[in-house]
């Protein structure tokens, strides 16, 4: 088991910046692969952003590629999310997620999840 508690989301301009954090506890941080996926109102869940057990491979969806940059940190069993240049259609729930497979990008193949941050951009 690991359970995992994200932090970080909040209201920002169009343009703006948030930086997202997904702290984990339970079983050993850096035998997961890390994700981050995104829930906007009425849509599915959609993978967002991955990164593998050492960090050392990342994977982004294309909306965000480039704005968006996962980063974890196995010393401290945090994951982080950094978001620049946000959109309005960036706003959604954020969801921290863990997982053993790299990267796992369909929501109902993920092993572990965090209980979600709201992330609001205006325009």
């Amino acid at each position: 088991q690991v359970q995992l508690v994200e932090s970080g989301g909040g209201l920002v301009q169009a343009g703006g910046s948030l930086r997202l954090s997904c702290a984990a506890s339970g079983r050993t941080f850096s035998s997961y692969a890390m994700h981050w996926f995104r829930q906007a109102p009425g849509k599915e869940r959609e993978f967002v952003a991955a990164i593998s057990w050492s960090g050392g491979r990342t994977f982004y969806i294309d909306p965000v590629q480039g704005r968006f940059t996962i980063s974890r940190d196995n010393a401290k069993n945090t994951m982080y999310l950094q978001m620049d240049t946000l959109r309005p259609e960036d706003t959604a729930v954020y969801y921290c997620a863990a997982d053993a497979g790299f990267p796992t990008t369909h929501w109902t193949h993920i092993d572990y999840w965090g209980q979600g941050t709201q992330v609001t951009v205006s325009s």
